[in-house]
């Protein structure tokens, strides 16, 4: 079900996560929202922090905003991303250094590279009981943030199998992985629900692992097959939400995780097994590898968001390079189920706020471009009006 997209050709957006301004230095750490919203320091912050970043994407011109994924913690490479659902529910327990002969195989990288400072220094809990649902605050964290725009504000949220790849099972309750991610996936099911309720009407779940897991084992395999349905239970009732499903190839500290980032064996699944309306690819930092292969789903109901700017990349990228990579994509995807966003997010130990301004304005600029030639109206862009700059004499 289309929402925030539906009647806009071309929309732009950002993936979700946003670099705080430097003053927003609190963190909730594990803490209930409504036990750090009594803190009138953090209370405060927050709600500014919100409408900071609401405003910066609003004066960039995207179409579909997102709050910059200010309730996670600024910890090392964005750990919080995963974390902040697992040190809520019950049956996690502890913050302990992952086992190597534990750790995923594709988390495994030489000493003396960033990747294997980022995975040997993150800290997890331990699986020690049957895993629950508590209250993530999802719906209230949404609500402060959709109260400062007329906008769309989509709200993210790490998936239940990404969370999993970093879990140990103590606990004789749990006999495989397979059941903590349906437990994981359930739980998630529930606060996604709860968010619907409230009234959000665009949901980004970031991240199921059946792109990895295809190029590692084939898209047939059954671990690939049980984690396709695992992601379905945990969408499962949100029919009248526009679900965005989020794939990239690793973000923490602005790093990718995987060489071998061919979508060529999962394509399928995503667009035609997963439930969802809208699949997000990283394109941009990819030079568009696999973009071809959109042409065998050009009667598909699914949109599709493409990333047209890097968030790997410290250079501001163009209008005029976001164009290019529209024009390119618009050969295998039309006009009309084609999003442009960036390939993944800016935070979580990503860019400053000055370069993930203009890299997310000139997204909006570059689908202008396009409109212009496809004879489309464009949309309002503040950033590019020139009496309302700052150093305007």
């Amino acid at each position: 079900m289309f929402t925030s997209t539906a009647g806009l050709t071309l929309p732009s957006t950002v993936t979700g996560s946003w670099p705080r301004p430097r003053w927003f230095d609190t963190c909730m750490w594990g803490r209930p929202l409504d036990t750090c919203m009594m803190d009138i320091r953090f209370r405060e912050k927050l709600q500014d922090a919100l409408a900071v970043v609401i405003s910066d994407q609003e004066r960039a011109g995207l179409d579909v905003l997102t709050n910059g994924d200010y309730h996670l913690d600024e910890d090392m490479a964005g750990r919080s991303w995963h974390h902040y659902p697992l040190q809520r529910w019950a049956g996690l327990e502890g913050d302990h250094m992952q086992a190597a002969d534990k750790r995923s195989e594709w988390l495994r990288y030489s000493p003396g590279t960033l990747l294997y400072e980022i995975y040997t220094g993150w800290r997890w809990p331990w699986v020690t009981d049957k895993i629950e649902h508590r209250p993530l605050d999802y719906a209230k964290l949404w609500r402060m943030a959709q109260a400062k725009s007329a906008k769309p504000v989509r709200f993210g949220t790490c998936c239940s199998q990404v969370m999993s790849l970093f879990l140990d099972i103590h606990t004789p309750k749990y006999k495989d992985m397979r059941q903590v991610i349906w437990d994981l996936a359930e739980a998630m099911n529930k606060e996604l629900l709860a968010l619907r309720d409230a009234g959000c009407k665009c949901i980004q779940i970031e991240e199921p692992c059946l792109h990895f897991m295809s190029n590692t084992f084939g898209s047939d395999h059954e671990k690939v097959r049980f984690l396709l349905e695992a992601f379905n239970r945990e969408v499962q009732g949100l029919d009248d939400v526009e679900i965005w499903v989020h794939t990239c190839w690793g973000n923490p500290n602005m790093q990718r995780v995987r060489e071998d980032t061919s979508y060529a064996k999962s394509m399928q699944m995503y667009m035609e097994e997963c439930k969802g309306d809208i699949w997000t690819v990283e394109m941009r930092d990819r030079n568009l590898q696999d973009i071809e292969l959109f042409d065998r789903f050009k009667d598909s109901k699914k949109k599709v968001c493409i990333g047209t700017v890097s968030h790997r990349s410290l250079q501001a990228d163009r209008p005029e390079d976001v164009a290019d990579i529209l024009r390119k994509a618009l050969k295998h995807i039309p006009a009309e189920r084609l999003i442009a966003s960036s390939d993944c997010g800016f935070g979580r130990q990503g860019c400053n706020r000055e370069i993930a301004f203009f890299k997310a304005t000139a997204i909006a600029q570059g689908c202008n471009i396009i409109r212009k030639e496809l004879g489309l109206p464009t949309t309002y862009i503040p950033a590019t009006n020139a009496q309302l700059q700052t150093d305007v004499v």
